[in-house]
């Protein structure tokens, strides 16, 4: 039993056979928010990550396997820092009924980031067979993500597989018309993925932060609104180039004395008319004021085409979503979202964080773990960690 994602096949748990007794060694994504307790302690503040985890752990546990776990947590940078030992996440494992010894944060060791055999093989000591099922970190050339599969037999876990089954239709033969939402504040981390995209999707809406440095290069007086500067010659020739993207034709802006307010509501809308510090403009910013959100006119447009989609792929907020001034843009992408009969994925990060606050995330196909990886894989068509396992298969058939 395996999943195409590539060139050759990603082996999952049943290609690993008899597990009885075997000891298997499980790299988990369970780099989840802490937070802290009365008394100076540290707890689990989401366990959406650790539950995600429990398929495979499950699968594992009920064929007699001896589990170890091993994960990243935060950025120590390479050296031991009490603030992300995973201690929380291994007392919240036992309470969810799970029995595997859990090895402290692997990014501890600073040949975790830097790919290192050393590290790899000191991790394979004692152990018979290797499962990855940390989606959130299969683009990152790690040593327990890619120099592990090279000393075990190894498989994808249950989340790597769902993660698969939702993205790898969008990589081949998405259901038509293929519609890319992407939003977000930089350009320039989404420029390669655009690039990709715009040769694979039928429209690319472009919303976010990130729409003015298009706006920019194409002429357009963009007010103090965010810019990339360095970008802008991409930005202008990939339009020119004829790409399916689809740019805002209006924003709500902020004049320069606005200040912004975290605390977004569901269903929030932004100002429809007027007011000294917020407004609605076309595609040409007042100097001196920043736009925070799409337009109406905007909102409207891209819901459209999200209607008609029959796949969707969403990465990235509208505007400042957590202001509810500013909030309108995105609520109207994810409220298309939540009513398309379109097949619909979301990238993670931001986005996933705007559908809990708007209460839509149960009203979508997919929702991916790993925004990052995610996306590397819509642009590449493949990722470090995924071609490490299915290396590793094709090295046990060759045996």
């Amino acid at each position: 039993m395996s999943h195409e994602s590539g060139p050759g096949s990603l082996p999952v748990l049943e290609d690993l056979g008899d597990l009885s007794g075997k000891r298997v060694l499980v790299r988990l994504d369970l780099n989840v928010p802490l937070e802290q307790v009365p008394g100076g302690g540290r707890r689990v503040a989401d366990d959406f990550r650790i539950r995600a985890a429990l398929p495979t752990l499950t699968y594992l546990a009920e064929r007699g396997a001896e589990v170890t776990i091993a994960t990243h947590l935060g950025r120590p940078k390479g050296k031991e820092d009490p603030r992300y030992s995973v201690a929380p996440v291994a007392a919240r494992l036992e309470e969810l009924g799970v029995k595997a010894e859990v090895l402290e944060n692997l990014r501890f060791d600073p040949g975790e980031e830097a790919g290192s055999q050393e590290l790899a093989r000191r991790l394979a000591a004692g152990q018979e067979l290797f499962v990855n099922d940390a989606f959130g970190a299969m683009h990152r050339a790690h040593a327990s993500v890619v120099a592990l599969p090279r000393l075990l037999p190894s498989a994808a876990g249950r989340l790597v597989e769902k993660e698969m089954a939702a993205l790898g239709p969008l990589l081949r033969d998405p259901p038509r018309p293929f519609v890319v939402v992407i939003g977000g504040a930089k350009v320039g981390d989404k420029l390669g993925l655009l690039k990709s995209l715009s040769s694979r999707a039928d429209r690319v809406l472009v919303g976010g932060g990130m729409a003015f440095t298009f706006l920019r290069s194409l002429g357009h007086e963009i007010g103090a609104s965010i810019l990339d500067e360095e970008r802008l010659e991409d930005c202008r020739n990939l339009v020119r180039e004829g790409s399916p993207l689809l740019l805002p034709t209006d924003f709500v802006a902020a004049s320069p004395t606005l200040e912004l307010e975290p605390r977004a509501v569901a269903g929030s809308r932004a100002v429809e008319s007027g007011g000294e510090d917020v407004r609605v403009v076309g595609d040409e910013i007042p100097a001196g004021w920043k736009g925070l959100d799409i337009g109406p006119a905007t909102a409207a447009c891209f819901a459209g085409a999200i209607a008609s989609a029959g796949s969707v792929m969403w990465n990235g907020p509208m505007g400042v979503f957590e202001d509810p001034r500013f909030a309108a843009g995105t609520f109207e992408v994810a409220k298309a979202m939540a009513e398309t009969r379109a097949f619909t994925v979301v990238g993670g990060g931001d986005s996933a964080a705007a559908l809990d606050r708007f209460e839509l995330a149960g009203r979508m196909d997919h929702i991916s773990t790993g925004g990052g990886a995610s996306l590397e894989l819509l642009e590449f068509g493949d990722l470090p960690g995924l071609k490490a396992l299915r290396e590793s298969a094709a090295r046990g058939e060759s045996r």
